[in-house]
């Protein structure tokens, strides 16, 4: 998914989500699925839903010393499925977004052995290492080729060997990883006797050459493969290597290897089969085969054709693709769409029949759980608010859908289920009340520990969520936090916050909503109003005719629903007309540009960091899905009349322009063009740009506080806080 920090609320539900997701990467439930792991004091602790006060020390940081050295650091771990074997990743270097390299230890916690994976191979080099069904043995990624290595007797082997820098076997390239959120790219067959991988071959795929000045007395390129919209994307197949012979089976794919994508695939609940999805370059048509392991033959079980997009499964499942949702013993597995105008919820059994399970005019945001014992989905969504977040629990057979997460507490829900359905770690937050954690119990969400959930009903100047409906007809949700001593009598400033891509909501009942981290100090107390409006485009659960309204039209349809809310607001008796500000960070910061130069009438300053000002610089896995392929004049237009570098000349406010020189996610050069143009028509502005930064801009001593202070002083100074 691609990185957006329009807001500091935005950013702070990010966070607080991001948190949450990696306290459960580091837990996981035991087979009996009442009691978890969770890294505690170096070590592991085996904690119990039934008795909260219970906490069994399993491994501690003494087993997991080396001889004569130091504790491992616990990142993350995973155990076998016989609970014997504990395989712990410490040492982690960043890939891109992630920390995805390291080093990999294996723990047995009966002979009380431990060992390191891969010790021939550079530090930190491992990558996505895991244990085989069996236990018996572990695999890797190192230096772009897989490697399986014996845990009895330590031997290891490379199973493939034609990896280098642009032959990528079992992870994936730039764009793949950052718009599809692969990363892990290889799968153990149920037998322990095969692996299952992608190679992507970026062979071809022009590098973005990025130059840091700062880290030696010359400076020196980096070269990051990077294919715009318009240039072809990396040719994609998937293999299955036999680990004793070492032969790998290609599974054929139809069609051009370069004009598609695999955003997933996994084996079958057989080791001769294995399924995958395959989206067409435009991320129009997804199918889906299931491959035969022995030939290679494929057969297409599922088809669906969208006039606009198609969401791969990253999108509804926290950015993780990882997965297949079999059901009924594998006869059937569970799908996601929207081509009834609703993301719903299907069964299709293997020879592709389809049945809706979740009916009714509301979107399944994600799945929590399919509880297949016990006949029942868990689901996230919000059919009333499309601020809020619930969890709901269905009849995998379909029905009518129950809300589990109680009426008494309005806001944003998210859970971790055990795999058995009966309990779940609960985490809970809205606009004025801070993330609680509870352990629950399901379906009746009856409170057992951690916690008990209590709203803040006593929380001063809470923000306030309110609908616009434009002149064009459109609803939008948004929300204000007013200045502290509000006096409705005197007119007030307004900062809107802004994303409007299908990226990210900013309009969320949840904590960090109303809340400008940007800022150095508090915005009420000096005077500001800060607001968010929701428009087209973003990812609400709004219906399908919502969220894609923006497709091919990123930069008019979107600006103009931000500007047409503010247009309705500005006329409210305490808004200063003369005082409105606009800030975001990457979509956001195109936006911001946008709003600035389309309707110059209504925004007079905006502070925009890491915008792509000219969106055929983007990567073309995520601009061509809502922008279509540019392959020519035609196709080029809806990105050229989309961005912001088009409409620079019509600036007449105050434009703070803000980005790092090492972002390799938008890159300088959208910086560049940008200053290129407002120099041309002679528009003043001001400019700060980070050395060697990225995309996220907080390396460097006193970064995170120079941005915020200048930020601050700007906002400050081009648009006074107070009421008049």
């Amino acid at each position: 998914m691609k990185f957006n920090r329009s807001a500091w609320a935005f950013l702070v539900f990010v966070l607080f989500t991001f948190s949450a997701n990696l306290a459960q990467a580091q837990q996981h439930w035991t087979s009996d699925g009442f009691q978890y792991y969770k890294i505690t004091n170096g070590g592991i602790t085996i904690l119990d839903t039934r008795d909260t006060s219970k906490k069994t020390v399993w491994i501690t940081k003494d087993m997991i010393t080396p001889q004569g050295g130091k504790p491992i650091g616990i990142r993350r771990f995973t155990v076998s499925a016989d609970g014997k074997k504990v395989l712990i990743n410490t040492n982690t270097k960043k890939v891109w977004r992630y920390d995805t390299r390291g080093d990999y230890w294996v723990y047995d916690t009966d002979t009380k052995k431990l060992w390191q994976l891969g010790k021939s191979l550079p530090s930190a080099s491992l990558m996505f290492a895991k244990l085989s069904p069996d236990g018996s043995k572990a695999a890797y990624v190192s230096g772009h080729n897989i490697y399986v290595e014996d845990l009895a007797d330590g031997s290891a082997k490379q199973i493939t060997t034609d990896g280098t820098a642009k032959i990528i076997n079992g992870t994936f390239d730039w764009a793949y990883e950052e718009e599809f959120g692969c990363r892990d790219g290889f799968r153990w067959s149920p037998d322990s006797k095969s692996i299952a991988y992608w190679q992507i071959d970026a062979t071809k795929i022009k590098s973005y050459l990025m130059l840091n000045t700062t880290d030696s007395i010359y400076p020196f390129v980096v070269p990051v493969e990077y294919p715009v919209a318009g240039e072809d994307p990396s040719s994609c197949k998937v293999g299955v290597v036999n680990i004793s012979t070492g032969a790998t089976q290609w599974i054929n794919t139809p069609g051009d290897a370069i004009q598609h994508y695999i955003p997933r695939m996994e084996w079958t609940l057989n080791s001769n089969e294995i399924i995958l999805e395959q989206l067409n370059r435009a991320q129009t048509e997804s199918r889906v085969f299931i491959g035969n392991v022995s030939n290679g033959t494929t057969r297409i079980i599922r088809e669906e054709k969208s006039n606009a997009w198609i969401d791969g499964k990253e999108r509804w499942n926290g950015g993780d693709p990882m997965g297949w949702e079999w059901v009924n013993k594998g006869k059937e597995f569970l799908w996601v769409s929207e081509k009834d105008g609703w993301k719903h919820i299907y069964r299709i059994s293997r020879e592709g029949k389809e049945t809706l399970i979740t009916k009714g005019n509301y979107d399944v945001i994600s799945i929590d759980l399919i509880d297949d014992a016990g006949g029942n989905i868990y689901f996230i969504a919000s059919p009333d608010n499309a601020t809020q977040k619930y969890l709901y629990r269905i009849k995998i057979s379909g029905g009518k859908a129950e809300r589990v997460s109680p009426a008494d507490e309005p806001g944003t829900h998210s859970y971790d289920i055990s795999p058995n359905g009966k309990v779940a770690l609960h985490n809970f937050s809205n606009s004025y009340t801070p993330p609680q954690s509870e352990v629950v119990s399901l379906p009746e969400h009856k409170h057992i520990g951690g916690t008990t959930i209590a709203l803040n009903t006593d929380a001063k100047n809470k923000v306030e969520f309110f609908k616009v409906k434009t002149v064009d007809g459109i609803e939008m949700d948004g929300w204000m936090k007013k200045p502290t001593n509000f006096d409705p009598t005197k007119k007030y400033p307004v900062l809107f916050t802004v994303y409007s891509e299908p990226a990210g909501q900013t309009v969320t009942d949840s904590w960090g909503a109303g809340r400008n981290g940007l800022y150095v100090g508090s915005m009420a107390d000096d005077g500001y109003i800060y607001m968010a409006v929701e428009g087209r485009g973003a990812p609400a659960p709004k219906g399908t005719a919502w969220r894609k309204a923006i497709y091919k039209n990123i930069g008019i349809v979107n600006i103009r629903d931000q500007a047409m809310a503010a247009k309705e607001i500005i006329k409210w008796p305490f808004i200063d007309s003369a005082r409105i500000a606009v800030h975001g960070w990457s979509g956001g910061g195109s936006t911001t540009l946008n709003l600035l130069f389309q309707y110059p009438d209504i925004y007079k300053t905006g502070i925009a960091v890491a915008a792509v000002g000219d969106q055929l610089t983007y990567d073309n896995i995520y601009q061509e899905r809502y922008m279509g392929v540019p392959i020519n004049d035609e196709g080029r237009a809806a990105f050229i009349k989309g961005s912001p570098i088009t409409y620079a000349k019509n600036l007449r406010g105050n434009l703070l322009y803000i980005h790092g020189t090492g972002d390799d996610n938008v890159h300088y050069k959208n910086a560049e063009e940008l200053i290129n143009e407002l120099v041309k028509y002679n528009r003043q502005f001001e400019l700060m740009a980070y050395p060697n930064r990225t995309h996220g801009i907080f390396e460097g001593d006193g970064t995170v506080l120079h941005l915020h202070t200048m930020f601050t002083k700007y906002l400050k100074e081009h648009c006074p806080p107070g009421g008049r």
